[in-house]
């Protein structure tokens, strides 16, 4: 059995119900770090728990005092396979608005590092499954929840610049995973727009990686152009996902929490077709 916490897992197959989120959705760097010696030893400090507001979080249902779980819910059996990438770090339509970059200044609108557009996704059933998936996936760990659900769409032209999906931790609480998951293509019509990690190497020369990666050994002059020197490029697959985490578990020398430079990452440009991307983001304790 796979240990979640050792692998870099790329997450092939249903793993997201594909047809009825499709369905729902209408298709038609450096390194940052924090000192643990700021809040004492990992182990020992204690932190507040964050405000968590179900306008950002996928909050479960509390009754009488008690969560309420998805056993109520009609969840499609999981269907997953999963592929170990890397072992450091961890890797595995409704109304649009544009995306927007988000910095010391705040939110704005920046279509030279980011074009496309973000829908915030309703908490229907199905979409509580997929955040009750996202949490198995990782063994439902303390102090952590799932960001509510957003869908970004991509246009010809359309990006994300390199970027970390985490920022410096408040308070021991960060965003401490990522998934992204295919779940539109144009029609089959996508051509570019992979994911790219160019920190990341391949873990090995096995063609069967080629299935995932882009520029790998392929026989079309499309992949032969898009062969890279460093990094790796993922193919965006409807149906398929890249998981990773975004801090390292072992603190570093000095006792510092270090995000993971290799989980620096960029959407890459659409040149024809449409692509769509569910983000799965997990907020959490960092220790």
């Amino acid at each position: 059995m796979l240990s979640l916490p050792q692998l870099v897992a790329l997450c092939v197959a249903a793993m997201f119900a594909y047809d009825p989120v499709a369905r729902l959705l209408g298709f038609g760097g450096q390194q940052q770090t924090m000192s643990s010696s700021q809040h004492g030893s990992p182990r020992s400090r204690h932190h507040h728990r964050p405000n968590l507001t179900e306008a950002l979080h996928a909050l479960e249902d509390v009754v009488n005092g008690t969560r309420v779980g998805v056993e109520g819910l009609r969840c499609e059996p999981d269907s997953l396979a999963v592929h170990v990438f890397s072992r450091q770090p961890l890797v595995f339509e409704p109304i649009y608005t544009p995306s927007t970059v988000t910095d010391d200044a705040g939110p704005r609108r920046d279509k030279s590092i980011r074009d496309s557009e973000v829908a915030l996704v309703p908490r229907t059933d199905t979409v509580r499954c997929i955040e009750a998936r996202a949490r198995s996936l990782q063994g439902w760990r303390d102090e952590t929840w799932i960001e509510r659900l957003r869908v970004q769409r991509y246009h010809v032209g359309g990006h994300y610049g390199h970027h970390f999906d985490w920022m410096e931790p408040r308070m021991g609480y960060a965003r401490v995973s990522s998934i992204m998951a295919w779940v539109g293509d144009g029609d089959g019509s996508l051509v570019g727009g992979g994911t790219e990690f160019p920190l990341l190497q391949r873990p090995s020369s096995d063609d069967r990686w080629c299935k995932f990666v882009i520029g790998c050994g392929g026989s079309d002059d499309a992949e032969k152009d898009q062969r890279r020197q460093g990094g790796v490029v993922f193919k965006p697959i409807v149906g398929n996902a890249v998981f990773w985490e975004n801090f390292n578990p072992q603190a570093g020398p000095g006792g510092v929490v270090r995000g993971y430079e290799e989980s620096w990452h960029a959407g890459l440009p659409v040149e024809r077709g449409v692509k769509v991307g569910l983000n799965v983001w997990s907020y959490g304790r960092v220790d």
